[in-house]
């Protein structure tokens, strides 16, 4: 946990450097997500002040811009075609979709966050930071911004470049090089975001005014639009809204990652899905889009200087003054000067630190990284994350699959040795008769090993007329693991070898007897020392001669 910081007067216009910039930054892109959504450029404004307000002040993640995303949006699109019939049900499952993420949060399922491996988060780190110079590369050179992400932009570049608009390209070009070349000693003064974007504006209105601007921002405050929806459409509306739900809050925690990296901050991840959620509600009931997380809102807030919740929440209230008539002084904002700002921001966002170690991180790691960072460009944030993790699971189960099976002692006790104390067992065998086999795990055994453990003791057990197995150094057994013991000792019935089982306790007898693992061995076979295995082995044996 971090002590509370001091907030000072250096703090808030870092706060407000931030929210201002940010603020202006999604302007544009909120009142596209609008119209895409198909419920009016207004609702996109809105979403950015409801979510990105109650998000900041009930959120768990300190520096963390919320608002209208490109998922939650194509979401929100399909339940107003496809699950509501009127706007009032759409925004109905906006609502649900916000308790649910209430839910979640109070139920702490957001704290599973913490276990996305380095290499992922990288790889949708740099993911995004190529999407966002590669989209904003087209209002960089005059021309309109592209559909379809990534790839729409990379279509529609070629056919950009032909047609430049210099007017355009020379604005972002200059605003480029202010954030580039702004001097660091001046940087905590005046953030060289804010005089880009300033410098920027005064060029497109003074010189340079054909380049395209914002142009018209919707005005006035929203009613409640939210209906009282039937009994019969709740039960209809409860899976569009849990997708949304789930959508919204994986597309925040991945925001809160990135936020922890530039920040070195740690986000309380159950706390954020409940800010979220509430946000959400608030912005369904003022018929708003849904929001999330916005990667590219928080990494412009931090890195104008805005570091507490305070930001999220006084770019909200500039949103709403926006709203109330102060929309005329941003409307002449060019294109192209937003896009030289987000493109220092996209190549900021990329994890560089990384990438200049490519050729010392292990290939697998590689593998990892280049499919979450490819899928997030080409694909979306979502399923880059989801198939990064599964391939990350799949080679660290890999890695582990070694280190388990080097941790499976399979012995022979010779009967010399184990039974020395009772000569009486030894009179019928040769000296180099092993009756006994030993079979010890030690450690962890999970998923990653179980498939190979039949195949590596599997033999051993049929050359023994008994097996013991040894729990005592066993610290995690799953339950993928726990069925490959059962199997063992199925093997060794069909073997006709007895079996002992010896030192089970803690949360490893809890899943075998769980899930009923031992049915097969008599209780009196369960011990918790050797020379009690001892004793049932010489019982077993001499009933056997």
């Amino acid at each position: 946990m971090h002590s509370p910081r001091r907030y000072d007067l250096h703090t808030f216009r870092g706060d407000l450097f931030g929210g201002l910039t940010s603020a202006v930054v999604a302007l544009p892109v909120a009142l596209a997500f609008g119209v895409a959504s198909g419920l009016g450029a207004a609702a996109g404004m809105y979403s950015v002040i409801a979510v990105g307000f109650f998000a900041s002040v009930f959120g768990g993640t300190r520096s963390q811009i919320s608002g209208p995303t490109a998922p939650m949006t194509v979401a929100m699109a399909v339940i107003v075609t496809t699950h509501a019939s009127t706007l009032g049900e759409a925004f109905a499952v906006v609502v649900l979709a916000g308790l649910l993420q209430v839910a979640l949060g109070i139920l702490r399922i957001g704290r599973f966050v913490v276990y996305t491996p380095h290499v992922v988060v990288s790889g949708f780190m740099s993911g995004i930071g190529i999407i966002i110079m590669l989209i904003q590369s087209l209002p960089f050179l005059g021309a309109p911004a592209p559909r379809g992400g990534a790839p729409g932009a990379i279509q529609a570049l070629t056919a950009a470049v032909q047609s430049v608009d210099f007017e355009a390209l020379a604005l972002g070009a200059v605003t480029l090089a202010i954030t580039v070349l702004w001097p660091r000693r001046f940087s905590r003064f005046v953030p060289p975001v804010l005089v880009a974007l300033v410098a920027g504006t005064l060029l497109g209105v003074l010189w340079l005014s054909q380049a395209p601007v914002i142009g018209e921002i919707p005005r006035g405050l929203p009613g409640v639009q939210v209906a009282l929806p039937s009994p019969g459409f709740l039960l209809g509306a409860l899976q569009p809204a849990f997708i949304l739900a789930l959508l919204g809050s994986v597309d925040s925690l991945l925001t809160s990652l990135v936020a922890d990296s530039l920040t070195g901050q740690r986000h309380r991840p159950n706390r954020e899905l409940v800010g979220q959620g509430i946000g959400n509600i608030a912005s369904g009931i003022f018929g708003g889009l849904p929001g999330a997380g916005a990667t590219m809102g928080t990494v412009t807030n931090i890195r104008a200087g805005g570091s507490t919740p305070m930001s999220g929440a006084l770019r909200a209230i500039l949103v709403l003054g926006l709203l109330l008539g102060l929309g005329q002084y941003v409307e002449p904002i060019p294109h192209a000067v937003l896009a030289g700002i987000l493109m220092k921001v996209g190549w900021d966002i990329i994890d560089w630190r990384l990438l200049t170690r490519i050729h010392r991180i292990r290939r697998t790691h590689l593998v990892v990284m280049t499919v979450t960072l490819a899928l997030t460009v080409f694909v979306d944030l979502v399923t880059a994350v989801a198939i990064g993790l599964i391939v990350a699971g799949m080679t660290h189960a890999q890695e582990m699959e070694a280190l388990e099976l080097d941790s499976i002692v399979s012995v022979p006790l010779l009967d010399t040795a184990f039974f020395a104390d009772h000569p009486e067992m030894l009179a019928a065998a040769d000296e180099y008769a092993a009756r006994a086999g030993l079979v010890a795990l030690k450690g962890s055994f999970t998923v990653a090993s179980a498939h190979k453990l039949v195949g590596v003791i599997g033999g051993d057990i049929a050359e023994h007329e008994i097996v013991i197995f040894d729990f005592s150094g066993a610290i995690f057994v799953d339950d993928s693991a726990a069925m490959l013991v059962a199997q063992l000792i199925e093997v060794a019935a069909r073997s006709k070898t007895e079996v002992i089982v010896m030192g089970l306790e803690g949360k490893v007898a809890e899943t075998l007897h769980g899930l009923d693992i031992l049915r097969r061995v008599p209780e009196d076979h369960v011990v918790d020392t050797l020379d009690e295995a001892r004793e049932v082995a010489i019982a077993l044996l001499g009933i056997g001669g």
